[in-house]
C-alpha cells in the first residue's frame, strides 16, 4: 500500500517543499527511512515507534519504507517527525482524509507529544506559496504560524489529539491570523530624554537615523557612548509589516521566538561581546546558522569597545556592510542571509581612556596611542560614515533642569528625512542615503559651487580616499534632507567633515 503527505524542509532561510512517500508491504518487519535524511532524520524511526505505542496504535507489522522527495536534496532536523507519523497513520486507514493540500511539520516525542521547532514561519510562507490550504504546526509554533494570512494553521499538541480531530471526535480549530497590536513600540530600549548634555553625539545620532549611516563614537569612560547607543532603536522609523516578517524569519530558524510575540515589531538591536567568533558574527556551523549581523537585519549591530574585538573578526564585516547579505558556502550548499544593518561602534581614544580629556591626564605615550587605534583597519574605518567624539558630560549638565528632546520628537523629524528618502528612491529598490549606489550619487547630491570648492580641498588636505569621499557626500545629502534642502550647500559639507573626526584628529590630518 502506497501513499504520500506533504511537509517542508530547511536550509539556512530557505524553506522547500518535502513529499513524504511511505509504501506498507509483505515482508520481513522492517522501518526504513531514504531520500538523503541526516542523522537526526533517520533517528525518527526510533521516536515515531515509541510515540504511536504510547498512544495506543500499533505499528504496521510489516516492511515499511518512507522515502523524503526530493531524494537528492539533503533533509536535516526533526521538523518530518510528524509528516512521517501522519503517513503511516493514512497508509493503516486511521487517517482517511484527503491530505493533498495539507502539510504537516513537527517534532515527535517519545511520549506522543508534539514539540516546537526552529523555522516554522519561513516554512509555513512557503506552504502558502506552494497553494497549500492548511499546515498542522506543534501547538507551540501555531501562534507564529498565524503571522501567514491566507493559510489554515492548525496547532497539535499530541499524537492522540491529531487522531482525534481525523476521527472528528475533538476537532481542532484553526488559529486566527495574528495581527500585531501598534501599541508598545520601543518600550524596551529607553529614551533619549534619559540622556543629560552630548548634544554634538545626540545631533550626530539623529543625521545617522535619518539616512541610515553607519556611526563611531569615540570618548572616554563613562562618557555615556553605550547609554547613547542603547537608544538609537527608539528614533528609527517605524517598521513596516514586511520588514517585520523578514526579521521574524531569522529570528525564528535562530529559536528566538516566543510563545507571547510571534513577529518582531521592535528593531533589533545587538550587542555582542568583544570575544566573538568571526563564525559567531558573520554566521556558520555545519548547516550554516545566521550571525549576529543577520539578527541585526533592519536593526542596529552595535560593537562596544571595538579595537578589542579581533581583527580577523572585524575584517568579515567589510564585505557584508556592502552587499547587505551574508553568503555561507558548505558542502550541503550556499546559503544567503540578508544582513541591512545599521552599525554603530564605540571605543576609547586610546589604552587608558583618557587621550584628550580636559582634566584627566592620559598616561599613555604617543606611539601606544596609534597602535590603539591602528587595531582598526584603514578599510573598515572607511565604511563608517560618521565619527563622532562623545566629550565627557559636565556637572552642570548633570545637575541641570532642562528637559532634553524625547525619542518621539527626533524620531519625528528622522521620519520626515526618510519620507524624503522615499520619495527619492521610489522603485529603486534604495532604502535611504547610506545605501545610494555610485552610479546615481552625483545625480542625487547636487553641489552649490561653494559646496564643491569646500570638498575638494577638503579632500586634498585630508588625504581621503574615494570611499571616504563617498560617505561625505552621503551624510551632507542627509544633512540637507533634514534642512529640506534639494542642493548641498557648503554648510552641509562642512558639517558633514566635521564627523570625520579620526580622519581630522586620529591620523594628524
Amino acid at each position: 500500500m502506497y501513499t504520500s503527505v506533504n511537509s517542508l524542509g530547511l536550509f539556512g532561510l530557505n524553506a522547500f517543499p518535502v513529499d513524504v512517500e511511505i509504501e506498507v508491504s509483505k515482508g520481513t518487519p522492517s522501518f526504513d527511512i531514504v531520500g538523503l535524511g541526516d542523522m537526526v532524520v533517520k533517528e525518527s524511526r526510533e521516536r515515531i515507534r515509541a510515540a504511536l505505542r504510547s498512544s495506543g496504535v500499533s505499528f504496521p507489522l510489516a516492511r515499511v519504507i518512507v522515502n523524503l522527495a526530493p531524494a537528492d536534496t539533503k533533509k536535516t532536523g526533526s521538523m518530518h517527525d510528524l509528516a512521517i507519523l501522519s503517513s503511516l497513520l493514512k497508509v493503516t486507514g486511521i487517517i482517511t482524509d484527503d491530505l493533498s493540500k495539507t502539510a504537516f511539520i513537527g517534532e515527535v516525542a517519545l511520549n506522543g507529544d508534539i514539540r516546537p521547532i526552529n523555522g516554522v514561519l519561513p516554512m509555513v510562507l512557503l506552504a502558502k506559496s506552494e497553494g497549500f490550504q492548511s499546515v498542522f504546526v506543534p501547538e507551540a509554533n501555531a501562534f507564529e504560524a498565524s503571522v501567514v494570512e491566507g493559510i489554515d494553521v492548525y496547532g497539535v499538541e499530541n499524537v492522540n489529539a491529531l487522531i482525534r480531530h481525523f476521527e472528528r471526535e475533538d476537532v481542532i480549530i484553526p488559529r486566527e491570523h495574528y495581527i500585531p497590536s501598534a501599541a508598545g513600540h520601543f518600550l524596551t530600549c529607553g529614551d533619549f530624554s534619559e540622556v543629560k548634555g552630548q548634544d554634538t553625539a545626540k545631533r550626530a545620532l539623529e543625521y545617522a537615523a535619518c539616512g541610515g549611516h553607519n556611526v563611531l563614537m569615540i570618548g572616554s569612560p563613562g562618557s555615556g557612548k553605550s547609554m547613547l547607543a542603547k537608544r538609537i532603536p527608539s528614533i528609527l522609523p517605524e517598521m513596516t509589516f514586511e520588514e517585520s516578517i523578514e526579521i521574524t524569519k531569522i529570528h525564528s530558524i535562530s529559536g528566538l521566538i516566543t510563545k507571547d510575540h510571534p513577529l518582531v515589531t521592535e528593531r533589533p538591536f545587538r550587542s555582542p561581546h568583544h570575544t566573538i567568533s568571526s563564525a559567531g558574527l558573520a554566521g556558520g556551523g555545519t548547516i550554516p546558522h545566521p550571525g549576529e549581523i543577520s539578527l541585526a537585519h533592519n536593526g542596529v549591530l552595535f560593537l562596544d569597545e571595538l579595537p578589542e574585538f579581533s581583527r580577523q573578526t572585524l575584517e568579515v564585516l567589510r564585505q557584508p556592510l556592502e552587499d547587505q547579505r551574508v553568503t555561507i558556502s558548505r558542502s550541503l550548499g550556499t546559503v544567503e542571509y540578508p544582513c541591512s544593518f545599521m552599525l554603530v561602534a564605540a571605543m576609547n581614544p586610546c589604552p587608558c581612556g583618557y587621550y584628550g580629556h580636559p582634566t584627566r591626564e592620559c598616561t599613555c605615550g604617543t606611539r601606544a596611542v596609534k597602535q590603539y587605534l591602528s587595531k582598526i583597519s584603514g578599510p573598515l574605518l572607511d565604511r563608517f560614515d560618521i565619527h563622532v567624539e562623545a566629550a565627557p558630560v559636565e556637572y552642570a549638565s548633570l545637575r541641570s533642569d532642562r528637559k532634553e528632546e524625547t525619542s518621539a520628537e527626533i524620531r519625528q523629524r528622522v521620519q520626515e528625512a526618510r519620507d524624503i528618502q522615499n520619495r527619492r528612491f521610489k522603485g529603486t529598490g534604495i532604502k535611504c542615503n547610506a545605501g545610494i549606489t555610485p552610479d546615481i550619487l552625483k545625480e542625487v547630491c547636487p553641489l552649490t559651487d561653494a559646496a564643491s570648492d569646500m570638498l575638494g580641498k577638503v579632500f586634498e588636505k585630508m588625504g581621503l580616499s574615494a570611499r571616504a569621499y563617498d560617505r561625505i557626500l552621503k551624510v551632507a545629502r542627509t544633512i540637507a534632507d533634514v534642512d529640506k534642502s534639494e542642493m548641498i550647500d557648503k554648510k552641509h559639507i562642512a558639517q558633514a567633515v566635521q564627523f570625520r573626526s579620526l580622519d581630522r584628529k586620529y591620523w594628524g590630518n
